[in-house]
């Protein structure tokens, strides 16, 4: 901005410099609705600060700057009044788009929520000039911003001002040489329909439908992305006479960007239509785009595909999804065929119950066997993030009979991912068939996955462990699981250590003190004496993790005379972990066992050489003193 863009203009400085002016916050409260500053001042002193400014004039060159002041247009605003705002700043404002992007996008942001600012819904029209300009400018996210901001605006105007005042905008949008305003207009058909009168609303569906056939894709692709908006405003007899048609051609576009975005379009289309017009408008279209070229839209078909299955309606999924699914599943690109993959459950419990079961064994179930094996890891990954869903959708004997087998293959899988998406949905199939049926089945491969070279596998096995314990029991536990436990507990990957000694903790819950005392807390603290240090911190984690389980007379009989060895350990890290300790322990001790064995450590710990062992002794010491 030079003061050569200002001269003869009425905008106070404040307005200007706001960003680099101390007091600007001072002066909008000072001065609300009658400040005097006007653009003659322009780089003399401020009233709100003492001296002249005189580094703001450079400064004002600096995007950040610009960008602050722009954010604070309301402050601005509100010190203007609603008369002066609509008068001088907005023309200002109107006049002088030509910043950064950046700045653009804010000032679009803003003037969404500039109503109130101007005097409300009457006077609401000031501000479509502005974001009329905002919405022709290069770049996209300035672009939508304005849109999104013109359509608040468009819903604030009364039906009369709508066609007085933003029409006319949409309609200029719709004829403008460049093709960044006729991709603009798409955004505002769907808030201007539903308000306006009929001759105008053909005037709108003949702008719409020459936005379809424009000769730039990317208009295009703007007018296929808004069609489902606004077939939902559209009368059903023009959406049959005059939308569906737009919609075959934009399946038929050459630009396969344009095509997909037809795709999203069929979902609201059919979601409109009665079953018959469905058949008959529609499917037509939606086998095409199932069979496209072009492996975008045919991924397109398959992220929608549920979607189109609730609006088509059961029969027409029984008659042309259902083959439709089947072509996705067995895509020669591997993206659809993950894509597709992801929706079997949701496609097979949306099925009607009257023939799900006979749909899903004899239509479905072979694909997703050929898919278990599928030679790609994403696609095999997909299919086990869901496959569980289908064991309470087909029952105990045909998940035992038909599904099993398919678990566990992918529970042995070579890549990690597609095991760790079957460990995280066990808990479907436990409800359906039983944790004994569980555990003859597939317990083997779980074990095997306890020690799999993947972290983040065995870190799911163990948060699944405190649920196997439980429905297994005591015996099987002790038999089979816990030297699982303890071998996590020294585990090199510190999030393995640490979710195992939550889980020991869960276990105890589970299990209850007298069986913790008997199989564990003995292994568990003999640990105290190893070599490694990070073990013997893994001790002290138990304690703290076991504490709030075991009760206060294990605390003093097994854990105490522990802590008290580790409290002399070499390692200082050892040593401070144990102040933390006992302050955690505290709680559960009564005060004859603070002062006999807690404060002697503390107080040992708080003359320690080293200057964190110090810190935490101290913090323990003043903790457990206001307890």
């Amino acid at each position: 901005m030079s003061k050569g863009n200002l001269a003869g203009g009425v905008i106070p400085p404040c307005a200007l410099h706001l960003a680099g002016c101390a007091n600007s916050k001072k002066c909008a409260e000072n001065l609300p609705g009658k400040c005097s500053i006007r653009v003659e001042n322009y780089g003399k002193r401020c009233p709100g600060q003492n001296k002249t400014n005189k580094t703001w004039l450079p400064a004002l060159a600096d995007i950040q700057l610009r960008l602050n002041s722009i954010k604070k247009l309301s402050t601005i605003a509100l010190a203007l009044g609603e008369e002066r705002t609509r008068t001088e700043l907005i023309p200002f404002l109107t006049e002088t788009i030509y910043d950064e992007d950046e700045v653009l996008l804010a000032l679009a942001e803003q003037l969404g929520n500039f109503t109130a600012l101007v005097g409300g819904p009457d006077f609401a029209m000031y501000l479509i000039p502005p974001l009329e300009s905002l919405a022709t400018v290069e770049e996209t996210v300035v672009r939508d911003k304005a849109v999104e901001s013109l359509r608040i605006v468009a819903a604030q105007h009364s039906a009369q001002d709508l066609e007085v005042h933003v029409v006319p905008t949409l309609q200029r949008l719709v004829s403008g040489d460049w093709f960044t305003s006729r991709t603009s207009a798409c955004g505002l058909f769907s808030v201007c329909y539903p308000r306006v009168s009929a001759a105008v609303k053909a005037e709108l569906r003949n702008n719409f439908r020459q936005l379809c056939q424009d000769e730039t894709p990317m208009v295009r692709r703007a007018a296929a992305g808004k069609l489902g908006e606004f077939a939902k405003v559209v009368e059903v007899e023009y959406l049959k006479s005059d939308l569906i048609p737009m919609f075959v051609q934009m399946a038929q576009d050459d630009q396969d960007s344009v095509r997909l975005l037809a795709v999203e379009a069929c979902v609201s289309i059919a979601q409109l239509l009665q079953q018959d017009d469905v058949e008959h408008n529609v499917m037509p279209t939606l086998r095409q785009c199932v069979n496209d070229s072009s492996w975008r839209v045919r991924y397109m078909v398959a992220e929608k595909f549920t979607d189109l299955q609730k609006a088509v309606g059961p029969e027409i999924t029984k008659t042309d999804l259902v083959p439709a699914f089947q072509y996705l599943l067995k895509d020669t690109e591997a993206e659809v065929r993950a894509s597709a993959a992801t929706k079997v459950t949701d496609f097979c419990s949306n099925l009607d119950k009257g023939s799900q079961e006979q749909i899903i064994m004899t239509s479905i179930l072979p694909y997703v066997k050929e898919l278990v094996a599928d030679p790609n890891q994403h696609v095999k990954s997909a299919l086990a993030s869901v496959i569980m869903g289908l064991s309470p959708i087909l029952g105990r004997n045909n998940t035992i009979e038909h599904l099993l087998q398919l678990f566990l293959l992918q529970l042995k899988d070579e890549w990690p991912e597609v095991r760790l998406n079957i460990i995280s949905t066990l808990d479907c199939i436990n409800d359906v068939i039983g944790i004994q049926q569980l555990s003859q089945s597939l317990l083997p491969a779980i074990v095997e996955l306890a020690e799999d070279s993947k972290w983040r596998v065995r870190l799911a096995i163990i948060e699944y462990m405190p649920l196997l314990a439980g429905q297994l029991g005591q015996e099987y536990f002790n038999q089979k699981l816990r030297d699982l436990c303890f071998n996590w507990l020294n585990d090199h990957v510190y999030a393995i250590r640490e979710a195992a000694t939550l889980n020991m903790k869960k276990i105890v819950q589970t299990f209850g003190t007298q069986w913790a005392e008997t199989n564990i807390i003995n292994q568990i603290l003999v640990m105290y004496k190893n070599s490694n240090y990070l073990h013997r911190m893994t001790c002290l984690f138990c304690i703290n993790a076991l504490a709030d389980v075991v009760g206060a007379d294990i605390i003093k009989r097994l854990f105490l005379p522990t802590i008290k060895v580790l409290s002399t350990d070499p390692v200082a890290n050892v040593r401070f972990n144990v102040a933390k300790t006992l302050q955690k322990l505290s709680p559960f001790l009564d005060q004859a066992a603070i002062d006999e064995h807690v404060k002697p450590i503390l107080e040992k710990l708080n003359t320690d050489t080293d200057v964190d062992v110090k810190y935490f002794a101290s913090e323990a010491m003043v903790g457990i003193a206001a307890a």
